[in-house]
Formats: C-alpha cells, structure tokens, sequence
C-alpha cells in the first residue's frame, strides 16, 4: 500500500510521520524548505503534560532536559500579587517551556534513524488528484515530481496550499491580539517562575498600558511578550528596547539590569477555523486547519493533539481497510474542541481588553480576569485543558455495566504504572501510538506479587480470552490502582490515551461493544458478511 503523504515539516507535521511510523505506516514529507530550522529563540511552545509525553516517546528525548518545566506562576496587577502557585519537582502539571528550533531539530534527528519516514526537501506542492484508491500530488522546485500517496495530509501552516487546493473555506478573525516578543539573558527576581504583569504601575493607564508575560527558558533565558495596543503601529528597535529597559526596570525596582538580547519579533494572534478538515483521502492538521494563540492558549499544542488524533486513525485505515465513521471521526473530535476553545476566547477577550464602565469598579472583576487568564496560560479551563470527546460519534452506547471513574468518558487518561503483558512494569502511557486498544485491569496487590503467581487466577483468565476476543488488535494491563476506580474494574483506552469505557468487572459483551465502538464500527468486510448472512 502506498505511503501518507504529509504536506510541510514543521512540528505537527514531523509529529505525525514519526506517530505514522510507530504504527509501522510508510510516509512522506514534503518540505518546501532545505531542511533545517534557523534557531529563534523568541519562537517557543509551551506544551501540556500529555503532548510533552507524546513528544518524548516520539523522539526519544528527554524535553524537560530541553526546555524548562515552570516552578510556578504568579500573576501580578500593578503592585498586587492577584493569585500564585508553586510546582513541586517532577509535578507533571507544571508547563514545559521550549523553544520551537529546539523541538523540531529533535524531530529531524529521530526521522533520520527511522526508515519508514522519507523527508523531501525543496518540494512545494502544487496540486493534487484524488481517485477512489489514493491520491496523487505534484510538486515543483529541485525535486518535482509526482508523488503516489494512500492518503494526504496537509500540516502547511496558516496559508496551506493543500486547504486552498481543496477549497476549504478558512473563516475567522485577523489580528486579535499582537504581541512584541523579545527573548533575552537576563537574571530576574523569580527564578524558573512564569510571570504575567497586568497594568505595570510603570505604565500609564489606558489601552496603551497593557500586560507583559516573562516565560522562563534554560540558561537563563527569559522570553518577554507585550500585549500591544489595537491597531497597526510599527514596532521599531528603539520601542522595542525602551520597552525592555523599562520593564526590567520596574520589575528589579532600581536601575535596568544588564541583559543580553538574543531575538526580538512581533506575534500576531489570529482566529480562524477550516470548514472541513476532511476531503476524501485528504486531511489537515494544525495551523492549516486551525489558528488561535489568545489569552495563553498554545496553537501548536493543539496541533500536536490533531497529529496524535489523527495517526492511529490513518493507521487502523492503512492496516485494516477504512472505516469511514472513524476517519470522518477525526474532523468531528478535533473540529469541536478547538471551535469551542474558540468560542471561550472570543466570549472572553472583550471583558478582558474592554476599558472604562461597570466591568472596572465591579468588586471582584479583576479577580475573575485574572482566573481566566491564568486558566489560560497553565492549561486550565474551557481556554486551555486538553479536550475531551465525551460527544464523540465514536462513544460506545448503552452499556450496563459502565462506571464513574475520575477520568471523564472521552478525557485523557492519567499516567499511572502498569503492569505490561511481559511482566514488566512501565507508564501506561508508555504504551500508547502503538496501534492498539489498551484494556486495563485495576487489581489491587499485584504490584507485589510476579505477573506468573496472577495472571492464571480470578478474572484473568476470562478477561485475557475477551481481550483476544475484540475486533481490533488490544493489550492487555494491569493497575493496582486508578484515580477513582473500584477493585477489578475494566478500563478501555484509545491508542492515543483517550478514555473509551470504564466497565464494573469483565463484561466481555459490553468490552466488545465498546471496542467495536471506538474503531469506528464493523469493518466493511464484517458489515458486509453481516448483511449476508441476514
């Protein structure tokens, strides 16, 4: 079967290749560029728990090593100190901070090792042909040529050629915030600590007064943003560095301190979201599919989140035959939850950069402001948690032995140790983008006992035989325990870590409706046998 074709090698694109490829599926990536990143140090992500995860056992690097994990937040207006926290070392809830060059070499270097991964460079497509069996690309440049492709994904950034290829509607809002960005060496009062300064007293009031974030980066590095008032004024080097020497300034309460600075830009937020993210046997992810940024959220975490969606679908698809429900279910999953994180940020931000009236002298206002922005830049909230697919067309239904369990229907599950089917003891994440269902035992005590003095007594063996027994490739694991599941109940996880089912005990009836469910149904050879044999 023919290779994906992946359209653009930025992160999200590189992501999904390696992701494709751990599930033993043959891509190519077309990079209309040379190959390799210019280092940017303005130009950082902040990732959440599980896409850091996702990108550590893609790469095999350790991020934390790469960028820095917050020792907490704190959240000023003018003088006063409005909310803080402090993460604990090793607290997985702690934001890793990484500069963007810094992640995609790490991509570049483990595609390199990975035969099933072709990456060509100088390659700018420029049209595309969908027939019933696959799909065909051209592109020009030093290595034109057609390309032959079971599928086709577009991960090329705001100005996709492969959405504008597909007249893909791509509606939305143009410059709703911009932000000067400098990065800088510069020691500074909170060590390792994020920082976001509503109205510096510095700062006369009024729309010009603004709000500036410190993001902490190794090395002492710090990456500076100023939220800059409406409108399309220049941003000069002189501005710029006025800016800098002030903020540091009030922040040190004494003369400026010195500083390095090593980059500077200009971030221009926009808001849009693609019609389709599905064309037939062509998709997109990311930027090319959508565009947000405001009030902390990380557009870039989202797109990592579409790549880890998407491969294992395209996986199931290109191993096992395509079930149009679970493709079609990539759009309907992704396409919701970043709608709704952009319908929060819209509804949001005037209550945020509105000026004057009721919201200014309302007692508590800038206490909620504060919450809200701070929701947004931790991961938090309706702005910025990771999404849940509790209305997913791929959500099992009417099963009774189902359960409560602290991880909602649809959520990401928690990382807790597992016990694997080798007798080895790993993260349970560590077993995820394999390509199968996981089925996870919580048996208390089994933590202490070797995997041979349990695994052929009490429900093992009835539960091993409905875990062969499913209509998708499944493993099997064992927890001694999960937030909020009672002793000897079931627990069905997608390949990409989403919880299906929690199930009271070994249902093997309900196991199996609900892993038909998640895949997307019968596949068509199974439907159709079933329609003959009716």
């Amino acid at each position: 079967m023919d290779p994906v074709i992946i359209v653009g090698a930025g992160p999200v694109g590189l992501t999904l290749a390696l992701a494709l490829a751990r599930q033993e599926v043959p891509s190519v990536v077309l990079d209309e560029g040379p190959g390799k990143d210019e280092p940017r140090p303005a130009r950082t992500v902040v990732l959440r728990e599980d896409t850091a995860g996702l990108l550590e056992r893609l790469t095999g690097v350790a991020l934390g090593e790469q960028g820095m994990r917050w020792a907490g937040w704190r959240s000023l207006r003018r003088k006063q100190v409005m909310s803080e926290c402090t993460f604990e070392e090793g607290d997985p809830a702690a934001p890793l901070h990484v500069a963007q060059h810094i992640l995609t070499g790490a991509l570049r270097t483990a595609i390199t090792d990975e035969p099933l991964v072709k990456v060509a460079v100088d390659s700018r497509l420029d049209s595309i042909e969908q027939e019933r069996s696959g799909v065909t690309a051209h592109t020009r440049g030093a290595n034109s040529t057609w390309w032959r492709g079971s599928y086709l994904v577009g991960c090329d950034g705001p100005r996709s050629t492969v959405r504008k290829l597909q007249d893909i509607r791509f509606p939305g809002r143009t410059a709703v915030e911009r932000h000067a960005v400098a990065a800088l060496r510069v020691e500074l009062p909170w060590e390792g600590r994020a920082l976001l300064h509503r109205t510096p007293p510095w700062r006369q009031s009024g729309p010009s007064a603004g709000e500036v974030t410190a993001r902490p980066l190794p090395d002492g590095v710090w990456r500076l943003d100023w939220l800059l008032p409406p409108g399309k004024d220049l941003v000069t080097p002189e501005i710029l560095v006025a800016r800098i020497r002030e903020t540091l300034a009030g922040w040190t309460d004494g003369p400026t301190p010195v500083y390095d600075l090593l980059d500077t830009g200009v971030h221009t937020v926009h808001h849009r979201l693609a019609r389709r993210w599905r064309v037939g046997r062509v998709f997109l992810a990311g930027d090319a599919a959508h565009l947000l940024g405001a009030l902390g959220t990380q557009g870039l975490d989202e797109g990592l989140r579409d790549a880890g969606n998407l491969a294992w679908k395209l996986a199931a698809a290109w191993h096992h035959g395509p079930r149009e429900a679970l493709l079609d279910s990539y759009q309907a999953e992704r396409r919701a939850v970043v709608a709704g994180r952009l319908r929060a940020a819209d509804q949001v931000l005037p209550m945020l950069r509105g000026s004057g009236g009721l919201r200014q002298i309302m007692p508590g206002a800038a206490r909620g402001h504060d919450t809200l922005l701070t929701e947004g830049h931790l991961g938090r909230g309706p702005l910025s948690a990771p999404g849940a697919y509790a209305e997913s067309p791929l959500a099992p239904r009417h099963l009774e032995g189902e359960i409560p369990v602290d991880t909602p229907r649809g959520a990401p599950v928690t990382d807790v140790r597992v016990t694997a089917e080798d007798g080895s003891f790993v993260q349970l994440r560590d077993r995820l983008g394999r390509g199968a269902l996981l089925v996870v035992l919580i048996a208390p005590g089994t933590g202490v006992w070797d995997r041979k003095h349990w695994v052929s007594a009490g429900v093992m063996p009835r539960l091993a035989a409905a875990v062969t027994a499913l209509p998708y490739p499944a493993e099997l694991l064992v927890a001694e325990s999960y937030p909020g599941a009672p002793a000897h109940s079931v627990l069905l996880v997608r390949p990409d870590g989403h919880l299906v089912t929690a199930l009271s005990g070994v249902r093997p009836a309900d196991l199996y409706a609900a892993a038909e469910a998640a895949v997307g149904g019968p596949a068509k050879e199974e439907a159709q046998a079933a329609s003959g044999a009716r």
